[in-house]
């Protein structure tokens, strides 16, 4: 886990790859992902994409150099031509400090708007602040979502060291939001005992909606094996020791060690619970609890970014 908490800079490398469009599902979601990074620098100890397949996830990030030019070859394929919409990325973060150096990420999202693929970016970082002017000029297909798990700046920097300051964060979204671009917060993952209480939740929502956010989402947070070794260091920096009997016994309900490779959810009760709290603080601000649909958006004469839908809102009640 040393390899997790370290304040040493990790290290770029190139390397090619053959596809960069690769298709993921999500609790019966289907869809589409681009990666042009593997590993990140950010140092979530909650991550989901440290997979066996990348041990050195947040020590090496390597660069596909020539993701651009694989990029327009595959959507220029039979198979790709009518592509409803995209995600950059799935297991890593777009907008790393990787990208200052290499540009992958722009240079993607140039080809995705050459031939007219909406897109959706998931981040949580200030460096795309840098393309501002670039999502504006497609803001009518695309929705940019900040991954925020907390504003409590102690908590940030232990379970997400890498990350910039969240007060930078939220200046950036309010400059994309200025700028006419439908802007989310996901609050992935809620942590229990740490940031799924009703005060952190509300903290993310307020910032968010001050920040011109009208859609929010969340989940709480799934354990794996090595999720859960880095969770149990999480709870001793915080001197919440007491915490991880309670995870075990009571919360996620699981002996050690852990099946290798095995997702743990929280017992159903406490996730209604947690979500539930997330739902009812959002619609008090009028927010809307889903992704919205720039596949929708992307047509002539819609109703683009509508504001409150209450037929949506209802649904989670």
């Amino acid at each position: 886990m040393d390899t997790w908490y370290t304040k040493q800079s990790p290290i770029f490398k190139e390397k090619e790859c053959k596809s960069v469009i690769h298709e993921f599902t999500v609790k019966g979601h289907k869809g589409l992902t681009i990666n042009p990074y593997q590993g990140c620098g950010h140092r979530c100890g909650y991550c989901y994409a440290t997979y066996e397949w990348s041990p050195e996830f947040y020590n090496r990030i390597y660069a596909k150099s020539n993701v651009a030019g694989v990029l327009e070859k595959q959507i220029k394929s039979r198979k790709y031509q009518n592509i409803d919409s995209v995600m950059i990325s799935s297991a890593t973060d777009a907008y790393q400090p990787a990208e200052v150096k290499y540009g992958l990420t722009r240079k993607c999202i140039e080809v995705l708007q050459k031939y007219n693929v909406p897109y959706y970016v998931f981040t949580k970082s200030k460096i795309i602040e840098r393309d501002l002017k670039l999502h504006q000029r497609y803001k009518d297909k695309c929705f940019l979502v900040w991954s925020i798990t907390t504003t409590d700046e102690n908590i940030r920097r232990l379970i997400e060291p890498g990350t910039p300051p969240v007060n930078s964060i939220f200046n950036v979204i309010k400059r994309f939001t200025d700028a006419g671009i439908c802007c989310c917060v996901n609050i992935d993952p809620l942590i229990p005992l740490i940031t799924d209480d009703p005060y952190h939740v509300h903290e993310v929502v307020d910032r968010s909606y001050n920040a011109g956010v009208r859609y929010v989402f969340g989940a709480l947070l799934r354990l794996r094996s090595d999720i859960w070794e880095r969770m149990k260091i999480i709870l001793k920096l915080l001197h919440l020791e007491k915490a991880i009997e309670e995870y075990k016994n009571t919360i996620y309900r699981f002996e050690e060690p852990l099946k290798l490779w095995c997702n743990v959810g929280a017992i159903k009760s406490y996730e209604t619970r947690s979500l539930q709290n997330l739902r009812e603080i959002a619609i008090q601000k009028g927010m809307i609890l889903d992704f919205p649909d720039i596949n929708r958006n992307s047509r002539p004469n819609s109703n683009k970014h509508r504001g409150v839908d209450q037929e949506l809102i209802l649904k989670y009640l």
